[in-house]
């Protein structure tokens, strides 16, 4: 699954909590201003994807009569030009090293500028930012399977991609999400 610039603010929430329970951090600002940083790494990581997305949009979009005469498939038109054009926008495209690259970062980061002091290696550090990225993106995945699982058994059949469908599939992915603590919904605040 794709990290999406909705998912940065619980993400930020969940490293930043994960960092500061850390027996061997110290941190050496508000939680808040941590969040702050590592919600503008986790951002920028992911517009740095979407401005490839769009290049890759607008290469297709100027082949599209060529692409349609020669009955090409569009999606693995895009994924192959993504993947020839990632290195040219410093994306990481696999998603472990990925999150290995981004927990470098806010590591980086977060020790440069003084917002944390740590008394270990920085692998172990390191360690604990992936693990909170990974562990984060498994409980969206896992929400997702439920959700697709509850539908099987809905009361009256749903067909995907029709509206109803839609607005089902979100609330229970939504209610599914807030029962995992991913995110938190104005009666219930999840930190």
């Amino acid at each position: 699954m794709r990290l999406k610039l909705h998912h940065t603010t619980y993400l930020s929430r969940r490293i930043t909590r994960d960092l500061i329970t850390c027996d061997f951090i110290e941190a050496r600002k508000d939680k808040a201003s941590i969040e702050d940083q590592v919600e503008r790494i986790l951002d920028e990581d992911i517009l740095k994807e979407q401005s490839l997305d769009d290049k890759v949009e607008d290469i297709l979009d100027s082949q599209t009569e060529e692409i349609e005469y020669l009955n090409a498939d569009r999606r693995q038109l895009f994924w192959m030009t993504k993947k020839r054009l990632a290195n040219d926008f410093g994306v990481i495209l696999n998603n472990e090293d990925r999150f290995s690259d981004i927990a470098h970062k806010i590591l980086d980061y977060l020790w440069e500028e003084d917002y944390i002091h740590f008394t270990c290696s920085d692998n172990q550090i390191k360690n604990v930012i992936f693990g909170s990225l990974d562990d984060f993106i498994k409980g969206f995945e896992k929400a997702d399977g439920e959700v697709l699982a509850k539908l099987k058994n809905y009361k009256r059949k749903l067909i995907p991609g029709t509206e109803d469908y839609d607005l089902v599939y979100h609330r229970l992915y939504e209610e599914e999400l807030i029962k995992r603590g991913l995110i938190w919904c104005k009666k219930y605040i999840f930190i």
